[in-house]
């Protein structure tokens, strides 16, 4: 079995645990696949932390787990130096945040300060511990899940850590069928301590490598700059993506056209991530009456294609 076997393999096994939402578990291995950050937004109970821990066990990387609470603080994440006697010295224990996935659960119950941590380690790939920089390991991912900003006890993430999230999903609840299927199947976490390893990180970093060859055409790249200054007219968004987003939604849509077998990228791949990559970056203008999602879908309908 070749690399490119292991990884549809790999999305159909991940589909035996999380029932219903092919096209969410397409998005997830297509965000890992970009070397971003993923950020799953949705109601307790549908499968949030689930999903996290079965990428990070079907991708065979090392895995931690931090339950964000309104009291952790940002060492807890990091790490700390502890006198050791026997030494005579301080000696660092290094945090969760040393795995090649971090599951950050609920991430929005954390106070801002501890949020704002995870931006040096998210962007740089390494973190600043008692003046002393620590490379982070390699690939390296932040799996975030958040509830709706309703709900008690949240804080809504900074616009600056949400620019860090390549993508952001939501699962929803499930169809009628899916959900039988849950109430009649196996308990969740005993099939996913059964799940095994489809890859292995330096298969996947070759994965990230072939991602990042894909062409993009100029007419494409044409396609995206439009899309980029539609975002900034002022018509649907307060202010528009920054070429950062630009670059993310280009290199998602090179994930995506992977995934479907081809070496280059396509207008529909652009249409189908784009709401995924940019909805969380973007804050509606007060008179629409619109979430983001509906705005991003009306510019997309109103620019184009070409």
């Amino acid at each position: 079995m070749n690399v490119k076997e292991k990884l549809q393999a790999l999305i159909s096994q991940l589909n035996t645990v999380i029932v219903g939402k092919p096209a969410q578990v397409q998005d997830c291995v297509a965000c890992l696949l970009a070397g971003g950050h993923l950020l799953i937004e949705d109601v307790p109970g549908v499968g949030k932390t689930t999903l996290a821990h079965a990428l990070s066990r079907a991708f065979g990387l090392d895995f931690s787990r931090v339950q964000f609470t309104a009291d952790l603080m940002p060492s807890d994440l990091s790490g700390v130096s502890v006198y050791e006697r026997q030494k005579e010295s301080f000696v660092f224990h290094p945090g969760p945040i040393f795995a090649q996935v971090l599951l950050a659960d609920e991430i929005n119950r954390a106070s801002p300060r501890t949020q704002s941590a995870l931006l040096e380690a998210m962007e740089e790939k390494q973190v600043t511990v008692e003046g002393e920089t620590r490379i982070l390991p390699i690939p390296f991912f932040v799996i975030a899940t958040q509830n709706p900003h309703d709900q008690i006890g949240t804080y809504a993430l900074p616009e600056s850590q949400l620019d860090r999230f390549h993508m952001r999903i939501s699962l929803g609840y499930p169809d009628r069928a899916a959900e039988r299927e849950l109430l009649r199947g196996q308990d969740r976490r005993e099939m996913l301590a059964q799940l095994q390893p489809m890859l292995s990180p330096s298969e996947l970093i070759n994965l990230q490598q072939q991602v990042s060859q894909v062409h993009a055409a100029e007419p494409l790249l044409n396609y995206v700059q439009d899309l980029l200054e539609a975002s900034r007219s002022g018509r649907w968004f307060v202010q528009g993506l920054s070429p950062r987003a630009g670059i993310a939604v280009l290199r998602a849509a090179k994930a995506h056209a992977f995934l479907s077998g081809r070496d280059y990228v396509a207008p529909d791949d652009i249409c189908d991530i784009l709401p995924q990559t940019t909805a969380h970056r973007l804050q509606p203008v007060s008179l629409a009456g619109r979430g983001s999602l509906e705005q991003v879908s009306a510019m997309l309908n109103a620019v184009p294609l070409p």
